[in-house]
């Protein structure tokens, strides 16, 4: 029996696909995974210094090759994923072929081939393998959300489940290495490396499993087809067609570049260990700061689903640019005046100072919940508005395309990090937990972290305001694609 469901809205009149709660929740792990890569991923720049010795600012630019040959594999992906059909199913196969090669990449990058020896190409070719393994998990992972449910309002719900794991992910994997292993192994070492490593591929194991459990009902042939009736290969020029003619697609590309970048920035390591471990003082600390409001924060993944559910996942983008933009002001005030006074430090030894840092910390993190949640229903929605326009559905043609743009946008952000640091004295060696707070740390810290996020809500809001896709225009776009859907159905 399917586990999914047809689901006539009363409101709309529209006949929606419906999925079960579990499946849901099941499907959201994909990001669990993502996760997991990603923040392993973020210690590359340790792996390659202790690992590999690769000095500083080549790292740099090694960080910022690789991203480019991302961007460009994403859209290789639409083709693989028009052609994968096997009875084990499609995005089945793609999503464990890449969790596969992913685990390989980084095992010998952050264990069995580290310390061996190798040097920098080495590094490069292990790094390239781990991107065509990302982008199989990753660019497959971006079209689970709209082959599992179309209805209005389910997806907020599938946009909130994947925030919760987001942001608990990476929650848990910050407890479990800084406050765990790194004491253990005493700092960025290889140990340390080797053991997050492992750490990080068991748990994204578990998400695997379960990503492919709950899309089993989907993922059927007959859930890949189009509104026509006439099967038609891919080609170069559909994504050309698409980047031309879909302006939402235009619009969320300028919005995700742009927040990309800054986020690729911030979440560096060496830009972490700065805020938390100099800035800060004790990255055990700041570690658990920034977790607890994590937790707590999560609850606004639920608030922010309820706002998609009645204003649109457009709205839901900008209403989140708007409180992100002014509690990351309050935060930037509150830095400089506790520096200005000689307390950074503080922050992790007197409680009352502790206190407003947490609050000001789960404010900004609540903030980015309306931002992600909406980003990730919007996605969706460019999808569908595209099988409308193009008669298509092949949606890995806008998530290529998309994370084309996007990725070749943003890939400078390890480079802009390692050379920010190197600019303020950090060129053979990365900045260290207890090293001197020196203005140049401070303030390069403060606009990498906060500065570059700020210009991408801006440009967000200037991007939305371009983009007609409120969601009165999604009631008439499924009803569109129901219409189409059902006449190609009975001509075949």
């Amino acid at each position: 029996m399917s586990q999914t469901n047809q689901n006539q809205n009363g409101n709309d009149g529209v006949q929606y696909y419906s999925a079960k709660t579990w499946q849901i929740i099941c499907v959201a792990c994909s990001n669990m995974v993502g996760m997991c890569f990603y923040f392993l991923i973020g210690l590359a720049s340790y792996s390659a210094s202790v690992g590999f010795g690769i000095a500083t600012v080549a790292v740099g630019g090694i960080l910022t090759f690789t991203r480019l040959f991302d961007a460009v594999t994403d859209p290789m992906l639409a083709f693989v994923y028009d052609k994968v059909n096997t009875r084990f199913g499609k995005v089945r196969v793609l999503l464990v072929s890449g969790y596969l090669i992913m685990s390989l990449a980084t095992l010998l990058m952050f264990n069995w081939a580290a310390g061996k020896g190798h040097g920098i190409v080495m590094f490069v070719v292990l790094y390239v393998i781990y991107i065509i393994g990302y982008t199989l998990f990753n660019m497959t992972g971006q079209t689970l959300g709209s082959l599992l449910t179309n209805d209005p309002k389910q997806r907020p719900f599938v946009g909130s489940c994947m925030v919760v794991f987001s942001y608990g992910i990476p929650m848990v994997m910050n407890i479990i290495a800084y406050t765990r292993l790194m004491p253990k192994y005493g700092g960025f070492t290889a140990e340390f490396l080797a053991s997050v490593c492992w750490f990080s591929l068991a748990v994204a194991l578990v998400g695997v499993i379960l990503v492919c459990v709950g899309i089993t009902e989907r993922d059927k042939p007959e859930n890949f087809v189009g509104v026509t009736a006439k099967k038609e290969k891919m080609k170069v020029k559909d994504m050309l067609d698409v980047l031309k003619h879909n302006r939402p697609l235009q619009c969320f590309i300028a919005s995700g570049a742009s927040d990309k970048i800054a986020q690729q920035v911030a979440s560096q390591s060496i830009i972490t260990t700065m805020m938390n471990g100099i800035i800060i003082g004790d990255m055990s600390v700041a570690t658990k700061i920034t977790t607890a409001a994590m937790a707590v924060s999560i609850v606004f993944a639920f608030i922010s689903g309820g706002f998609a559910r009645k204003l649109g996942n457009k709205r839901t983008i900008v209403i989140g640019n708007y409180l992100c933009l002014g509690t990351t002001v309050v935060m930037i005030a509150f830095l400089i005046i506790l520096y200005l006074g000689g307390n950074t430090q503080k922050i992790a030894t007197v409680f009352p100072i502790m206190l407003i840092y947490l609050l000001l910390t789960l404010a900004t993190n609540g903030t980015k919940m309306f931002i992600t949640n909406g980003n990730t229903g919007f996605m969706a929605d460019v999808i569908d508005y595209e099988l409308d326009r193009g008669g298509k559905y092949i949606p890995a043609v806008v998530t290529g395309v998309y994370s084309l743009i996007d990725k070749a946008v943003s890939s400078v952000g390890g480079l802009i990090a390692t050379a920010s640091v190197a600019l303020i004295g950090y060129t053979q060696t990365m900045p260290q937990p207890g090293d001197p707070l020196t203005p140049g740390v401070f303030w390069m810290t403060l606009a990498l972290m906060f500065g570059l996020p700020i210009i991408g809500w801006v440009i967000t809001l200037l991007a939305m305001r371009l983009c007609k896709l409120d969601k009165d225009d999604m009631v008439e776009i499924q009803k569109r694609i129901a219409e189409k859907k059902a006449a190609a159905k009975k001509s075949a």
